[in-house]
C-alpha cells in the first residue's frame, strides 16, 4: 500500500459514508462506515483519507476485499442494504419456527431453508422498466 499522506487532524473536511458490501463469491455481507477526511498537502494538492473504526484504510470503493473469505468480487451498495436483508431472512426464520411450534398447517415440522447467494442478493435485483 501507498504511504498516506496528511494528519488525521488536519482535515480540511469530514464526510461521514456508509456502505453495503456483499461477496459475489462466498455471499458474506457487510457494512461499514467510513469517515472520508479531505486534506490539502505541502503542495496544495488535494488527498483523501477514509477512516473505519479510528483506523486509516484504503478507499473502499477501488478494490474491495471480502471479509470473510478474502476475495475481490465485492458489490458495493448503499448503506441499510445487507441489514435490510437480514433482517427479511430473519422474519421469514422465525414464521416457520412459530408456526412449527404450534403444528403448522400440516401438524408437522417443516424442514429449514438451506440459503444460497441468490437468497441474499434477490432484492438488490433490477427490475426492467
Amino acid at each position: 500500500m501507498s504511504e498516506i499522506t496528511g494528519h488525521r487532524g488536519t482535515a480540511t473536511a469530514v464526510v461521514h459514508e456508509s456502505y453495503s458490501f456483499a461477496c459475489m463469491r462466498c455471499g458474506h455481507g457487510w457494512e461499514q462506515s467510513y469517515e472520508i477526511e479531505h486534506h490539502v498537502d505541502a503542495e496544495g494538492a488535494q488527498t483523501v483519507m477514509y477512516v473505519a473504526d479510528g483506523n486509516v484504510v484504503p478507499s473502499p470503493l477501488t478494490r474491495p476485499t471480502c471479509q470473510n473469505c478474502d476475495a475481490h468480487v465485492v458489490r458495493i451498495m448503499r448503506a441499510g442494504q445487507v441489514s435490510s436483508v437480514q433482517n427479511s431472512m430473519h422474519r421469514q426464520r422465525s414464521a416457520p419456527e412459530a408456526e412449527s411450534a404450534v403444528g403448522g398447517a400440516s401438524g408437522a415440522p417443516k424442514e429449514d431453508h438451506h440459503w444460497h447467494l441468490s437468497d441474499l442478493l434477490h432484492p438488490f435485483h433490477r427490475k426492467a422498466s
